[in-house]
């Protein structure tokens, strides 16, 4: 499994790059915050899987999943059932939010959120 630093991850949203950031929290806290540009798709929903396939089709596109901090578990969860999945590109943001507020990311709520996923 391929991690990335918030770092790393900064230079990816400064650069534009094509990938889609998702959060594996439950709705409750993606509404509170989340990383600008981040779909919801909680790794609890017993139909994670088939939430996931339906909003990225495509399987070499590429995914960063996060979730609370490093002491959360559910972002590691997540990467493990979509490279199963066979996602090729599957990155977990191991700070999560808690990391990436503390790095200066653009965080939004479900109020100011404009956009559901980067193309």
């Amino acid at each position: 499994m391929n991690t990335i630093t918030r770092e790393q991850l900064k230079e990816m949203i400064d650069k534009k790059e094509d990938f889609v950031p998702i959060n594996v929290l439950s709705e409750n806290s993606f509404r509170m915050g989340h990383i600008k540009g981040s779909i919801n798709v909680p790794i609890q929903d017993p139909d994670f899987e088939q939430k996931v396939a339906d909003k990225i089709p495509i399987k070499d596109r590429k995914i960063v999943v996060y979730c609370a901090s490093f002491e959360c578990a559910a972002s590691p969860e997540a990467a493990g059932k979509l490279i199963k999945m066979g996602y090729k590109n599957v990155y977990d943001f191991e700070g999560g939010i808690k990391d990436g507020q503390e790095g200066g990311y653009p965080i939004e709520t479900l109020e100011t959120k404009t956009n559901n996923i980067q193309k």
